[in-house]
């Protein structure tokens, strides 16, 4: 038989005392534990170890391997090459001072200065056309309601921009031979008339290379256009068209301020890709036929391992490279202060 709650309850006291002293005798801490803990704390203060060091001396341990390999295979070459550019040496005998010798020899010399002009005009096709048409192109593709569509034409576009340069030389000196596919497809819809050695002849030889180049660089413009034409607030276009502008008017006044940036990039890597081209012009043409494909590139590699003139091919190099810090500085210059 139960006894009611009120007679049971007697016990409730003695259950409270006993458990209060078993928690308090788990969890509650001795004098001497919370001692030993602060002693602890502060045993661990003394043993931290002191920042001695600097933040800029951090950063430099940091940077000092990759420093090391910049200087060693970026920097010195470029002393060197600057300092054989004074001398007459074929690589292996004694060198002879000659001062500017091989510089005024760069200027007049119709083969290389007639190599670095080749090299100028290769930019209209490597840099200007691809840049153009590869804006129109963005744009178009951005207009694509198949965001499929829109995927699949930048994978095709881009593809050659992986392909390196000497395999498509390669590749398009097949294409463009007397029975290659641009002459089969030219007979195949009745312009047999118009079939040509493209790379044999001196008239089109230089045009075929800039084709090559031209292929090789529109997909990375089409790209590095598309994803800043994505970085533009889509609001101004709809503002645009509500107030009727044209697709033409909204290419100049929204897209083309809005990509100043983009374009400035795009000028930068193809320009210096043609006027460093190397790769393309001697896997296809290796400079000829003749000199009319000779670019500086080529010409500084037949001056230095064929010819053994190293003096020359080095002046020659730095020619090269002050005309492309000319052109490439001022353009940077002028896209950088046009953003700020």
């Amino acid at each position: 038989m139960f006894f009611p709650f009120s007679r049971s309850a007697w016990f409730l006291p003695i259950a409270r005392t006993t458990l209060c002293a078993m928690f308090d005798s788990q969890f509650t801490p001795n004098q001497q534990s919370v001692v030993t803990i602060m002693d602890s704390h502060k045993a661990a203060k003394a043993v931290k170890p002191k920042r001695n060091m600097s933040l800029g001396l951090v950063s430099l341990l940091f940077l000092a391997p990759a420093l090391v390999f910049y200087i060693a295979f970026e920097l010195w070459p470029i002393i060197q090459t600057i300092w054989y550019s004074f001398y007459e040496w074929n690589g292996i005998d004694a060198s002879t001072f000659i001062g500017v010798e091989n510089y005024i020899t760069v200027f007049t010399d119709p083969d290389l200065y007639g190599s670095i002009l080749h090299s100028f005009y290769l930019i209209i096709f490597f840099s200007i056309i691809p840049i153009v048409l590869g804006l129109i192109i963005a744009v178009l593709i951005k207009d694509m309601k198949s965001k499929a569509g829109r995927s699949f034409a930048q994978v095709c576009l881009f593809l050659p921009r992986v392909i390196p340069g000497a395999a498509a030389g390669v590749a398009w000196t097949w294409m463009l031979a007397d029975k290659g596919t641009a002459n089969q497809l030219l007979r195949a819809v009745g312009l047999g008339d118009f079939a040509h050695v493209w790379l044999g002849d001196q008239s089109t030889s230089l045009n075929a290379v800039g084709v090559i180049g031209f292929w090789l660089q529109l997909g990375f413009c089409v790209v590095l256009l598309l994803s800043g034409i994505g970085g533009i607030d889509q609001s101004l276009y709809e503002a645009a068209s509500l107030d009727g502008a044209g697709w033409w008017r909204q290419l100049f006044s929204i897209t083309l301020p809005g990509l100043r940036g983009q374009i400035g990039v795009c000028l930068t890597m193809t320009i210096i890709s043609a006027l460093a081209s190397f790769d393309v012009v001697y896997m296809s043409t290796q400079g000829g036929p003749g000199t009319s494909t000779m670019v500086p590139g080529v010409q500084v590699y037949r001056l230095a391992f064929t010819q053994q003139s190293v003096g020359l091919a080095s002046a020659l190099a730095v020619t090269l490279m002050i005309l492309v810090l000319l052109v490439v500085g001022p353009l940077q210059r002028l896209v950088n202060g046009k953003e700020q």
